[in-house]
């Protein structure tokens, strides 16, 4: 019997009656009374914030928390089986995805119910399935051609990454209202899961994506108070990294920690949306064009400024510091392709390592050992880098806003690279798939959001009229017609979209 106020919107799934339970139902809808007003209060707050930097207010770390950068205090000690994280792979939530990631050897398994995931209804659902059977060990999977994947003795830990709070669920209303994505996600993951990790030893584990300040913080780890109590388990269960993948929250890495710090298991270095996110909230500024995303690298200084400082953060609040992802992926058929891959990761990887970060994320499970080989090296006896604490590192506002480039062009090549990964990514995205392989890169959301939010501002500054994009544009359109649509759509919009993904989910079918 559905809750009164629960609306199920979405059509039968394989895997709903297990998903959507009436206790499910009841659950997500006190989740959403309870906390409803306090995301569109944040988010209402992200647009005045995002006003006053577009009138000229500078960024800068915020004088009113000045106490908590600058007092002594720590996060909670790690879980056991979250101690040692110097490999992640990261997924979709999906069963062949899943069970790949969790017997590939890495420490974590992320799976991603946000920038590698189309949010179909099927999706969603399913995704949430296979991790009740991931968590109790009976997932299988049987392939189209007839292979069976089934899960090993020895699995990875596993970590799930809600949608950010900017999402929704459509498929999903209560009291007429679409439910947060967050607390969808989140929700239904700890309330079918929570009690039974504990019970092996393990826990309700999450990574929290796009937040742009403590106070988003404070209100997830306000849910995670509440959820506990609710559903039944220790406060203090829950463990949460927070990917730093915002400019915003790049001055405010110690508040966030110190609002999670009883929930708190680390921060992330998320890169690419990072460097969208920095695009976005200074579209206006005529002075501050990125050049081609592939001279966008760790090493420029305002990118390696955000990985030093968050890791020195980290190291001395006791929390993990974990990096990024390296976009290239080997080809089985390709030995060169897989060749250059293997490089690009590896020099990746003993940047990350060198530089003091606990483990790294890898999306392809051929990559596990490259990623392995350097930390293992770099961390010895050691399950993490905590004690190095980086006391060299000094990390200034003018630091993280100083966004020159040496010798970085705007190209050609990178009109043309930006439009094809772009509509290709969202024509993969409407078709179900949310993390696709494009010209030996793995592009998910992120990426997509660099390709036409790049394309954007080198219109806006005049570096390419709105004719040259469409030629590039209708070169895709015969066989990607809607996303070449979207694509243009975005990219060639007076006023700059904040986020992709909000435009695509209406076109969004299933």
């Amino acid at each position: 019997m559905i809750p009164e106020g629960a609306h199920i919107k979405g059509p039968a799934v394989p895997g709903i009656e297990r998903v959507l339970t009436p206790d499910a139902l009841e659950f997500l809808g006190r989740l959403h009374r309870e906390f409803e007003p306090r995301r569109q209060e944040i988010l209402a707050a992200r647009r005045d914030r995002a006003a006053r930097v577009a009138a000229g207010e500078n960024l800068d770390f915020l004088p009113d928390t000045a106490s908590v950068r600058e007092s002594e205090w720590s996060v909670a000690p790690a879980p056991v089986d979250l101690d040692d994280r110097r490999v992640e792979i990261t997924g979709p939530a999906e069963a062949k995805m899943t069970i790949n990631a969790l017997n590939s050897g890495a420490k974590v398994f992320m799976a991603d119910f946000e920038d590698a995931l189309s949010p179909t209804w099927a999706n969603v659902v399913g995704g949430q399935a296979a991790l009740m059977d991931a968590v109790r060990h009976s997932l299988a999977f049987t392939s189209p051609e007839g292979k069976e994947y089934r899960l090993g003795d020895h699995v990875a830990t596993l970590v799930v990454r809600p949608r950010g709070w900017h999402l929704v669920e459509r498929h999903l209303e209560v009291d007429g209202q679409r439910i947060s994505g967050s607390l969808f996600d989140f929700g239904l993951y700890l309330l079918h899961n929570g009690a039974e990790l504990l019970a092996h030893g393990s826990g309700p584990y999450f990574y929290l994506p796009k937040l742009q300040s403590h106070l988003e913080a404070r209100l997830w780890n306000d849910v995670f108070l509440w959820a506990q109590d609710v559903v039944g388990v220790p406060r203090g269960s829950i463990r949460a990294t927070v990917l730093i993948e915002t400019i915003w929250a790049a001055f405010e890495m110690d508040e966030i920690l110190h609002e999670l710090r009883e929930h708190a298991a680390g921060l992330n270095a998320g890169r690419w949306d990072y460097i969208f996110s920095i695009i976005k909230v200074f579209n206006a500024r005529r002075d501050l064009v990125l050049p081609d995303r592939a001279q966008i690298t760790m090493a420029v200084p305002f990118m390696r400024a955000y990985a030093q400082l968050l890791v020195k953060t980290c190291h001395r609040r006791g929390a993990h510091a974990m990096g990024g992802m390296s976009a290239f992926i080997p080809n089985r058929r390709e030995p060169e392709v897989t060749a250059n891959a293997l490089a690009k990761v590896t020099e990746d990887k003993e940047r990350e390592a060198t530089d003091g970060f606990d483990g790294t994320w890898v999306a392809h499970p051929d990559l596990v050992p490259v990623a392995m080989g350097v930390f293992d090296k770099a961390l010895g006896d050691h399950p993490n880098q905590k004690y190095r604490q980086r006391h060299d590192v000094h990390v200034t506002a003018a630091d993280l806003l100083n966004f020159e480039v040496s010798g970085g062009q705007v190209t050609e090549a990178g009109l043309a690279t930006n439009v094809s990964v772009g509509v290709r990514y969202i024509a993969s995205w409407l078709a179900g798939t949310g993390a696709a392989a494009i010209d030996n890169l793995m592009e998910d959301a992120a990426t997509a959001e660099i390709s036409r939010s790049q394309v954007w501002q080198w219109v806006r500054d005049g570096r390419f009229d709105g004719g040259r994009v469409r030629a590039e544009v209708d070169q895709l359109r015969a066989e990607h017609a809607e996303a070449a649509e979207l694509f243009e759509q975005v990219a060639l919009s007076d006023e700059f979209v904040e986020f992709l993904t909000l435009a695509a989910y209406e076109r969004l079918t299933g």
